[in-house]
C-alpha cells in the first residue's frame, strides 16, 4: 500500500461529545490514498522525546479539500496533550497505513457492527457504500455512542445498544447483530470495536456459516511492520495450524474466519 509522510496543519480540534474530540487535518498528500478501515500515525509536538507515534483510525476524508478527520478520546497524557493543540499547529502525519475494508459486493446487504471508537473507524465504509445498510452501534453508556446522526444522514438504519440501557437496547451490541442476522439476506458484515466484541462477532457469524471483516484492536508501536509489537494469531496451513502476523501491516482488517482466539 502506498503511504506518505507530511506536515499536516490542524484545521479544527474540538470536543465532539463528552471526552471525545474531532481532529481535522490538512493532508492533501494522504487523503487521495485512503481506504475505509485504514489508520494514520501521528507524532505529537513537544512529546517526541518521550512517546512513539500514535495510531488513529481514519474517521473521514474530504477529497475536494484534502481534509482528513480523526476522532479520539482523552484517556491519558498523550491524548490530553493532543486536545490542547490549536488550529495551525503542524503534526507529522504518516499514512494511510494498514489494509482496510473491502467494499461490500453489489448484491449484498451491508451490515456494520461497531462499539465505541469503532463507530468512527467504520463511518467511511458506510459513506462509500453503494447502498445503505444497517449500522449496529454500541457503547458502555449513551455518551459512548458516536456519530448516530451522521450514520442516519447517510440513509443507514441505525440500531443502538448500551451496556447500561441509557439509550437503545440494554445489552451488548452483538445482541443487535444476532437480531439483524435473523432476517438479513446475503449480509456483508464489517466490525470494529473492543476485542471481546470482535470475538463475539466471529463466534456469531461462524455459527451461521457466514464470514465478516473484523478490525482487530491491538497496541501498535511502529505502525509499519518493523517492531512486531502488534502480532495476532491467524489460521495457517502449517503443522501448528496458525501463524503470527503483524496487525499494522497485514491488517488491521482480517476475515473473521481466519482469526485464532485464545
Amino acid at each position: 500500500m502506498e503511504r506518505r509522510q507530511e506536515k499536516a496543519p490542524i484545521l479544527r480540534n474540538a470536543c465532539l461529545q463528552g471526552n471525545y474530540y474531532r481532529l481535522d487535518l490538512q493532508a492533501p498528500g494522504v487523503v487521495p490514498l485512503v481506504r475505509p478501515g485504514q489508520f494514520v500515525h501521528l507524532q505529537l509536538p513537544s512529546l517526541q522525546h518521550r512517546l512513539l507515534r500514535r495510531p488513529f483510525s481514519i474517521f473521514d476524508v474530504d477529497e475536494a479539500t484534502g481534509a482528513l478527520s480523526l476522532i479520539y478520546k482523552t484517556v491519558g497524557e498523550g491524548t490530553a496533550h493532543l486536545a490542547r493543540l490549536q488550529a495551525g499547529t503542524l503534526l507529522d502525519l504518516m499514512g494511510p497505513l494498514g489494509n482496510g475494508y473491502t467494499p461490500a459486493p453489489p448484491d449484498s446487504a451491508p451490515l456494520i457492527v461497531a462499539g465505541g471508537y469503532g463507530c468512527a473507524a467504520t463511518y467511511l465504509f458506510a459513506r462509500r457504500s453503494p447502498e445503505p445498510g444497517i449500522a449496529c452501534l454500541g457503547g458502555r453508556t449513551q455518551d459512548d455512542l458516536l456519530l448516530v446522526a451522521e450514520f442516519g444522514a447517510l440513509g443507514w438504519e441505525v440500531r443502538l445498544a448500551t451496556d447500561d440501557g441509557s439509550r437503545g437496547h440494554r445489552g451488548v451490541v452483538t445482541d443487535l447483530l444476532e437480531t439483524a442476522l435473523a432476517t438479513a439476506r446475503s449480509p456483508a458484515i464489517v466490525a470494529c470495536g473492543p476485542n471481546p466484541m470482535l470475538r463475539a462477532v466471529c463466534r456469531i457469524v461462524a455459527a451461521r456459516g457466514l464470514d465478516a471483516q473484523v478490525s482487530l484492536d491491538q497496541v501498535m508501536c511502529c505502525g509499519v511492520g518493523a517492531c512486531f509489537a502488534c502480532v495476532v494469531k491467524l489460521k495457517a496451513d502449517n503443522p501448528d495450524g496458525w501463524e503470527y502476523v503483524r496487525t499494522c501491516k497485514s491488517g488491521p482488517v482480517f476475515p473473521a474466519s481466519t482469526v485464532v482466539w485464545e
